[in-house]
Protein backbone atom coordinates (compact mmCIF):
# COMPACT_ATOMS: atom_id res chain seq x y z
CA UNK A 1 0.00 0.00 0.00
CA UNK A 2 1.16 3.40 -0.88
CA UNK A 3 1.57 6.68 0.61
CA UNK A 4 -1.69 8.72 0.21
CA UNK A 5 -1.93 12.26 -0.66
CA UNK A 6 -4.67 14.53 0.32
CA UNK A 7 -4.21 17.49 -1.72
CA UNK A 8 -6.59 21.25 -1.44
CA UNK A 9 -8.66 21.44 -4.22
CA UNK A 10 -7.38 24.92 -5.72
CA UNK A 11 -3.92 22.93 -6.13
CA UNK A 12 -6.11 20.43 -9.03
CA UNK A 13 -7.61 23.69 -10.32
CA UNK A 14 -4.15 25.36 -10.98
CA UNK A 15 -2.67 22.08 -12.56
CA UNK A 16 -5.70 21.64 -15.07
CA UNK A 17 -5.27 25.09 -15.80
CA UNK A 18 -1.64 25.15 -16.51
CA UNK A 19 -0.64 26.68 -19.92
CA UNK A 20 2.01 24.88 -21.60
CA UNK A 21 1.97 27.72 -23.45
CA UNK A 22 3.59 26.01 -26.93
CA UNK A 23 6.33 24.00 -24.39
CA UNK A 24 6.37 19.96 -24.62
CA UNK A 25 6.44 20.50 -21.03
CA UNK A 26 6.30 22.19 -17.45
CA UNK A 27 7.38 21.04 -14.09
CA UNK A 28 7.10 22.64 -10.89
CA UNK A 29 7.17 22.21 -6.64
CA UNK A 30 4.49 20.56 -4.56
CA UNK A 31 4.50 22.03 -0.97
CA UNK A 32 2.59 20.72 1.95
CA UNK A 33 3.30 18.56 4.92
CA UNK A 34 4.38 15.17 5.93
CA UNK A 35 2.65 13.16 8.57
CA UNK A 36 3.33 9.41 9.24
CA UNK A 37 -0.13 8.13 7.54
CA UNK A 38 -0.58 10.35 4.87
CA UNK A 39 0.37 13.99 2.84
CA UNK A 40 -0.85 17.12 2.77
CA UNK A 41 -0.87 19.09 -0.07
CA UNK A 42 -1.50 22.89 -0.33
CA UNK A 43 0.17 24.51 -3.06
CA UNK A 44 1.64 23.94 -6.49
CA UNK A 45 3.92 26.33 -7.92
CA UNK A 46 5.16 26.11 -11.13
CA UNK A 47 9.00 26.97 -12.22
CA UNK A 48 9.37 30.27 -13.65
CA UNK A 49 11.26 29.67 -17.31
CA UNK A 50 14.84 30.72 -17.04
CA UNK A 51 15.39 33.55 -19.47
CA UNK A 52 18.60 32.14 -20.65
CA UNK A 53 17.62 29.02 -22.26
CA UNK A 54 13.77 30.70 -23.66
CA UNK A 55 15.62 30.67 -26.90
CA UNK A 56 16.05 26.87 -27.00
CA UNK A 57 12.39 26.11 -26.04
CA UNK A 58 11.24 27.64 -29.21
CA UNK A 59 12.72 24.87 -30.51
CA UNK A 60 10.47 21.95 -31.09
CA UNK A 61 10.79 17.76 -29.98
CA UNK A 62 12.34 19.50 -26.46
CA UNK A 63 12.54 16.09 -24.57
CA UNK A 64 12.50 15.84 -20.89
CA UNK A 65 15.80 14.55 -20.47
CA UNK A 66 16.86 18.20 -20.85
CA UNK A 67 15.36 19.24 -18.14
CA UNK A 68 16.90 21.91 -16.79
CA UNK A 69 17.62 20.65 -13.17
CA UNK A 70 19.78 23.26 -11.45
CA UNK A 71 17.21 25.98 -12.77
CA UNK A 72 14.52 23.28 -10.55
CA UNK A 73 17.12 23.17 -7.62
CA UNK A 74 17.46 27.43 -7.87
CA UNK A 75 13.38 27.40 -7.87
CA UNK A 76 13.34 25.25 -5.00
CA UNK A 77 15.61 26.68 -2.71
CA UNK A 78 14.16 29.88 -3.35
CA UNK A 79 10.85 28.64 -2.35
CA UNK A 80 12.09 26.72 0.47
CA UNK A 81 13.20 30.19 2.00
CA UNK A 82 9.26 31.16 1.66
CA UNK A 83 8.47 28.02 3.94
CA UNK A 84 7.40 28.42 7.73
CA UNK A 85 7.82 25.25 10.03
CA UNK A 86 6.31 22.17 9.64
CA UNK A 87 6.09 23.02 5.60
CA UNK A 88 8.03 21.62 2.99
CA UNK A 89 8.95 20.66 -0.70
CA UNK A 90 7.37 17.37 -0.76
CA UNK A 91 8.16 16.47 -4.38
CA UNK A 92 8.11 17.69 -8.60
CA UNK A 93 5.35 17.72 -10.56
CA UNK A 94 5.33 17.50 -14.69
CA UNK A 95 2.66 18.55 -16.97
CA UNK A 96 3.75 17.20 -20.60
CA UNK A 97 1.82 16.64 -24.30
CA UNK A 98 0.61 13.23 -24.87
CA UNK A 99 3.41 12.87 -27.27
CA UNK A 100 5.70 12.68 -24.56
CA UNK A 101 2.96 11.14 -22.01
CA UNK A 102 5.62 8.12 -21.88
CA UNK A 103 9.01 9.52 -21.32
CA UNK A 104 8.15 11.44 -18.24
CA UNK A 105 9.77 9.13 -15.38
CA UNK A 106 12.91 9.13 -15.05
CA UNK A 107 13.38 13.12 -15.39
CA UNK A 108 10.99 12.96 -12.51
CA UNK A 109 13.36 11.09 -10.66
CA UNK A 110 16.43 12.28 -11.34
CA UNK A 111 14.43 15.74 -10.55
CA UNK A 112 13.25 14.82 -7.16
CA UNK A 113 16.75 13.72 -6.07
CA UNK A 114 18.57 16.48 -6.92
CA UNK A 115 16.07 19.37 -5.40
CA UNK A 116 15.86 17.01 -2.34
CA UNK A 117 19.68 16.74 -2.37
CA UNK A 118 20.10 20.67 -3.13
CA UNK A 119 17.93 21.71 -0.20
CA UNK A 120 19.43 19.17 2.44
CA UNK A 121 23.10 20.93 1.79
CA UNK A 122 21.32 24.20 3.41
CA UNK A 123 19.64 22.99 6.57
CA UNK A 124 21.45 23.32 9.81
CA UNK A 125 18.87 20.31 11.13
CA UNK A 126 18.62 16.71 9.92
CA UNK A 127 15.42 14.97 9.58
CA UNK A 128 15.08 12.06 12.28
CA UNK A 129 14.23 8.30 12.00
CA UNK A 130 11.23 8.36 11.84
CA UNK A 131 9.92 10.97 9.61
CA UNK A 132 8.64 10.11 6.12
CA UNK A 133 11.86 10.20 3.93
CA UNK A 134 9.18 9.28 0.81
CA UNK A 135 8.65 12.43 -1.72
CA UNK A 136 6.34 12.55 -4.29
CA UNK A 137 6.30 12.38 -8.36
CA UNK A 138 3.50 13.63 -10.44
CA UNK A 139 2.77 13.64 -14.11
CA UNK A 140 -0.05 14.93 -16.04
CA UNK A 141 -1.27 14.71 -19.51
CA UNK A 142 -2.32 17.89 -20.86
CA UNK A 143 -4.23 15.98 -23.17
CA UNK A 144 -6.19 13.31 -21.38
CA UNK A 145 -5.85 15.04 -18.00
CA UNK A 146 -4.38 11.21 -16.89
CA UNK A 147 -2.75 11.59 -13.50
CA UNK A 148 0.34 9.07 -12.79
CA UNK A 149 1.52 9.58 -8.73
CA UNK A 150 4.16 7.91 -7.44
CA UNK A 151 7.25 8.44 -4.59
CA UNK A 152 11.09 7.66 -4.23
CA UNK A 153 12.83 7.21 -0.82
CA UNK A 154 15.53 10.30 -0.83
CA UNK A 155 17.30 8.26 1.48
CA UNK A 156 17.99 5.87 -1.31
CA UNK A 157 19.04 6.75 -4.24
CA UNK A 158 18.19 2.82 -5.66
CA UNK A 159 14.98 2.99 -4.63
CA UNK A 160 12.00 2.00 -6.66
CA UNK A 161 8.82 3.73 -7.44
CA UNK A 162 6.10 3.27 -5.47
CA UNK A 163 2.40 3.74 -6.65
CA UNK A 164 0.70 6.58 -4.30
CA UNK A 165 -2.90 7.55 -4.01
CA UNK A 166 -3.69 11.22 -5.31
CA UNK A 167 -7.16 12.53 -3.48
CA UNK A 168 -8.46 16.18 -3.55
CA UNK A 169 -10.25 17.17 -0.49
CA UNK A 170 -12.60 20.63 -0.70
CA UNK A 171 -11.18 22.64 2.63
CA UNK A 172 -7.90 21.34 3.26
CA UNK A 173 -6.26 25.13 3.60
CA UNK A 174 -8.40 25.77 6.51
CA UNK A 175 -7.44 22.98 8.56
CA UNK A 176 -4.44 24.02 10.51
CA UNK A 177 -3.07 25.22 13.56
CA UNK A 178 -0.22 28.10 13.85
CA UNK A 179 2.51 28.50 16.27
CA UNK A 180 4.09 31.86 16.65
CA UNK A 181 7.34 32.56 18.61
CA UNK A 182 9.89 35.19 19.09
CA UNK A 183 13.01 34.51 19.47
CA UNK A 184 15.52 36.71 20.77
CA UNK A 185 19.05 35.92 19.20
CA UNK A 186 22.94 36.93 20.62
CA UNK A 187 24.71 34.51 18.86
CA UNK A 188 29.07 35.30 18.97
CA UNK A 189 31.07 33.93 16.19
CA UNK A 190 34.86 33.86 16.10
CA UNK A 191 36.74 34.56 13.09
CA UNK A 192 39.83 31.68 12.66
CA UNK A 193 43.00 33.72 12.74
CA UNK A 194 44.89 29.78 11.83
CA UNK A 195 43.07 29.39 8.20
CA UNK A 196 43.01 32.30 5.68
CA UNK A 197 40.94 29.85 3.37
CA UNK A 198 38.43 30.07 6.39
CA UNK A 199 35.52 32.96 4.70
CA UNK A 200 33.52 34.93 6.40
CA UNK A 201 30.15 32.50 5.65
CA UNK A 202 32.30 29.45 6.26
CA UNK A 203 33.11 30.49 9.59
CA UNK A 204 29.23 31.96 10.34
CA UNK A 205 28.63 28.50 8.82
CA UNK A 206 30.14 26.70 11.42
CA UNK A 207 29.02 29.40 14.46
CA UNK A 208 25.75 28.60 13.58
CA UNK A 209 25.78 24.79 13.98
CA UNK A 210 27.15 25.30 17.35
CA UNK A 211 24.00 27.74 17.87
CA UNK A 212 21.05 25.50 16.36
CA UNK A 213 22.98 22.56 19.39
CA UNK A 214 21.14 25.20 21.58
CA UNK A 215 18.07 25.64 19.71
CA UNK A 216 17.46 21.82 19.40
CA UNK A 217 18.12 21.42 23.18
CA UNK A 218 16.34 24.05 24.42
CA UNK A 219 12.86 23.93 26.32
CA UNK A 220 9.92 24.83 24.78
CA UNK A 221 6.84 26.24 26.23
CA UNK A 222 3.35 26.23 24.51
CA UNK A 223 1.02 28.97 26.05
CA UNK A 224 3.38 29.29 29.21
CA UNK A 225 3.17 25.52 29.96
CA UNK A 226 5.82 22.74 29.29
CA UNK A 227 4.17 19.91 28.24
CA UNK A 228 4.81 15.51 27.51
CA UNK A 229 6.25 15.56 23.94
CA UNK A 230 3.79 12.89 23.07
CA UNK A 231 0.68 14.54 24.82
CA UNK A 232 -2.22 15.51 22.11
CA UNK A 233 -1.49 19.15 21.55
CA UNK A 234 -5.08 19.97 21.42
CA UNK A 235 -5.74 18.17 24.30
CA UNK A 236 -7.98 19.82 26.80
CA UNK A 237 -9.27 22.06 23.83
CA UNK A 238 -13.05 22.59 22.96
CA UNK A 239 -14.41 19.74 21.22
CA UNK A 240 -16.91 20.55 18.52
CA UNK A 241 -20.29 19.19 18.05
CA UNK A 242 -19.05 15.56 16.15
CA UNK A 243 -16.31 15.10 19.08
CA UNK A 244 -13.20 16.47 16.83
CA UNK A 245 -11.07 19.44 18.49
CA UNK A 246 -12.45 23.10 16.52
CA UNK A 247 -8.87 23.52 15.56
CA UNK A 248 -8.66 25.52 12.33
CA UNK A 249 -8.25 29.19 14.23
CA UNK A 250 -6.36 27.94 17.20
CA UNK A 251 -3.25 29.55 17.67
CA UNK A 252 -0.36 28.48 19.78
CA UNK A 253 1.92 31.25 21.62
CA UNK A 254 5.43 29.40 21.97
CA UNK A 255 8.38 30.53 24.08
CA UNK A 256 12.58 29.10 23.65
CA UNK A 257 14.74 28.67 26.83
CA UNK A 258 17.91 27.77 25.68
CA UNK A 259 20.49 28.87 28.84
CA UNK A 260 21.87 25.48 29.80
CA UNK A 261 21.69 24.64 33.81
CA UNK A 262 24.80 22.97 34.87
CA UNK A 263 25.03 20.39 37.90
CA UNK A 264 28.20 20.30 40.25
CA UNK A 265 28.86 16.75 38.35
CA UNK A 266 28.59 18.28 35.06
CA UNK A 267 32.02 19.51 33.87
CA UNK A 268 31.60 22.04 30.56
CA UNK A 269 34.87 22.42 28.45
CA UNK A 270 36.29 25.48 26.72
CA UNK A 271 37.97 25.54 23.51
CA UNK A 272 41.23 28.81 23.06
CA UNK A 273 40.95 29.78 19.37
CA UNK A 274 43.17 32.60 17.44
CA UNK A 275 40.66 34.94 16.50
CA UNK A 276 41.31 37.87 13.67
CA UNK A 277 37.69 38.96 14.42
CA UNK A 278 33.89 38.06 15.52
CA UNK A 279 30.63 38.18 13.87
CA UNK A 280 27.41 38.90 16.04
CA UNK A 281 24.12 38.36 15.09
CA UNK A 282 21.78 40.02 17.24
CA UNK A 283 17.97 40.94 17.07
CA UNK A 284 14.29 39.26 17.66
CA UNK A 285 13.52 36.81 15.02
CA UNK A 286 9.59 36.31 14.44
CA UNK A 287 9.08 32.34 14.35
CA UNK A 288 5.95 30.78 12.56
CA UNK A 289 5.25 26.77 11.83
CA UNK A 290 1.73 25.23 11.11
CA UNK A 291 0.73 21.86 11.67
CA UNK A 292 -2.45 19.89 9.93
CA UNK A 293 -5.25 19.75 12.68
CA UNK A 294 -5.00 15.87 12.33
CA UNK A 295 -4.36 14.85 15.74
CA UNK A 296 -0.78 16.59 16.05
CA UNK A 297 1.69 15.35 19.16
CA UNK A 298 3.40 18.13 21.22
CA UNK A 299 6.47 16.82 20.13
CA UNK A 300 5.38 17.96 16.23
CA UNK A 301 5.06 21.15 17.36
CA UNK A 302 8.12 21.69 18.97
CA UNK A 303 10.31 20.22 16.19
CA UNK A 304 8.08 22.09 13.42
CA UNK A 305 9.08 26.06 15.49
CA UNK A 306 12.37 24.60 16.11
CA UNK A 307 13.32 24.33 12.34
CA UNK A 308 11.20 27.59 11.74
CA UNK A 309 14.39 29.12 14.15
CA UNK A 310 16.70 27.44 12.51
CA UNK A 311 15.76 28.34 8.99
CA UNK A 312 14.75 31.83 9.12
CA UNK A 313 18.36 32.55 10.86
CA UNK A 314 20.29 30.44 8.21
CA UNK A 315 18.51 31.38 5.50
CA UNK A 316 18.52 35.52 6.25
CA UNK A 317 22.30 35.19 6.72
CA UNK A 318 22.76 33.43 3.31
CA UNK A 319 20.79 36.52 1.83
CA UNK A 320 23.27 39.13 3.03
CA UNK A 321 26.39 36.93 2.21
CA UNK A 322 24.83 36.73 -1.72
CA UNK A 323 23.64 40.33 -1.03
CA UNK A 324 27.64 41.27 0.51
CA UNK A 325 28.88 39.62 -3.26
CA UNK A 326 26.72 41.39 -5.34
CA UNK A 327 27.18 44.69 -4.23
CA UNK A 328 30.84 44.48 -2.49
CA UNK A 329 30.13 45.93 0.37
CA UNK A 330 31.37 44.12 3.10
CA UNK A 331 33.45 46.88 5.12
CA UNK A 332 30.46 48.21 6.82
CA UNK A 333 30.55 47.58 10.74
CA UNK A 334 27.02 46.65 10.77
CA UNK A 335 24.57 45.27 8.32
CA UNK A 336 21.02 44.98 8.73
CA UNK A 337 19.61 41.76 8.15
CA UNK A 338 16.39 41.32 5.66
CA UNK A 339 12.72 41.77 7.90
CA UNK A 340 10.63 38.56 7.51
CA UNK A 341 7.67 39.03 5.23
CA UNK A 342 4.32 37.21 5.42
CA UNK A 343 1.85 36.41 3.33
CA UNK A 344 -1.57 34.11 2.67
CA UNK A 345 -1.56 31.08 0.71
CA UNK A 346 -4.34 32.35 -1.42
CA UNK A 347 -7.95 30.81 0.49
CA UNK A 348 -5.86 29.58 3.09
CA UNK A 349 -5.39 30.42 6.85
CA UNK A 350 -1.47 28.82 6.40
CA UNK A 351 0.83 32.04 5.59
CA UNK A 352 4.42 31.93 3.36
CA UNK A 353 7.37 34.27 4.19
CA UNK A 354 9.56 36.09 1.90
CA UNK A 355 12.27 38.66 3.30
CA UNK A 356 12.91 42.17 2.52
CA UNK A 357 16.17 44.25 2.74
CA UNK A 358 15.67 48.03 3.65
CA UNK A 359 15.89 49.88 0.26
CA UNK A 360 13.32 46.81 -1.24
CA UNK A 361 9.68 48.00 -2.13
CA UNK A 362 6.64 46.06 -1.31
CA UNK A 363 5.99 46.09 -5.48
CA UNK A 364 9.33 43.99 -5.26
CA UNK A 365 8.71 42.30 -2.87
CA UNK A 366 4.88 41.31 -4.09
CA UNK A 367 6.55 40.53 -7.69
CA UNK A 368 8.72 37.54 -5.99
CA UNK A 369 6.79 36.11 -3.94
CA UNK A 370 4.37 35.94 -7.77
CA UNK A 371 7.24 34.82 -9.68
CA UNK A 372 8.45 32.17 -7.09
CA UNK A 373 4.92 30.72 -6.16
CA UNK A 374 2.91 31.68 -9.27
CA UNK A 375 -0.14 32.75 -7.72
CA UNK A 376 -1.27 36.57 -7.36
CA UNK A 377 -0.47 38.32 -4.48
CA UNK A 378 -1.77 41.59 -3.17
CA UNK A 379 0.14 44.41 -1.50
CA UNK A 380 -2.19 44.80 1.04
CA UNK A 381 -1.32 41.18 2.54
CA UNK A 382 1.97 41.74 3.07
CA UNK A 383 2.66 41.67 6.41
CA UNK A 384 6.20 42.83 7.47
CA UNK A 385 7.50 41.39 10.94
CA UNK A 386 9.26 44.47 12.38
CA UNK A 387 12.80 43.46 13.67
CA UNK A 388 16.15 44.81 13.87
CA UNK A 389 18.41 42.41 13.14
CA UNK A 390 22.18 43.45 12.56
CA UNK A 391 25.25 41.03 12.03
Amino acid sequence: MGRTYIVEESVGQYLSNVNLQGKDFVSGLLIGQCSSQKDYVILAARTPPNEEQNENLKHPKAKLDNLDEEWATVHANQVSRMLPGGLLVLGVFIITTLEMANDFQNALRRLVFAVEKSMNKKRLWNFTEEEVSERVTLHICSSTKKIFCRTYDIHDPKSSAKPADWKYQNGLSASWLSLECTVHINIHIPLSATSVSYTLEKNTKNGLARWAKQIENGVYLINGQVKDEDCDLLEGQKKSSRGNAQATNHSFDVRVLTQLLLNSDHRSTATVQICSGSVNLKGAVKCRAYLHSNKPKVKDAVQAVKRDILNTVADRCEMLFEDLLLNEDSEKEFHILPHRVFVPVPGSTVMLCDYKFGDESAEEIRAHFIEMLDHMIQIEDLEIAEEINTV
